[in-house]
């Protein structure tokens, strides 16, 4: 669980970021899932572009996302989920305590 300091720090680095993941009209798939799992492993913050074609909403594709991720949802901000995960082995992330 991460503190309030380290969830506005996570946001500030997550700014500059492109969304480079796109959630389409299919929504959800296990492919997707996998893809974004890998993501989160080699990028730790990424930056998921929601379609205006998903019938869902965007919360509940973001709370969704962080339980089959095991990954802490950062904002939800437009039509864009920010995901953090921190990787155990090698962590580009130094978070404030």
């Amino acid at each position: 669980m991460l503190s309030k300091k380290q969830i506005k720090y996570l946001r500030g680095l997550a700014n500059p970021l492109d969304a480079k993941y796109q959630i389409g009209k299919r929504e959800l798939s296990k492919e997707q899932i996998d893809m974004l799992d890998k993501a989160l492993i080699k990028h730790e913050l990424i930056k998921i572009s929601v379609n205006r074609s998903v019938v869902s909403l965007k919360e509940e594709i973001a709370g969704e996302l962080s339980e089959c991720l095991h990954a802490e949802l950062i904002q939800i901000i437009g039509s864009v989920i920010v995901l953090f995960r921190k990787n155990l082995k090698e962590s580009n992330y130094h978070l404030p305590q």
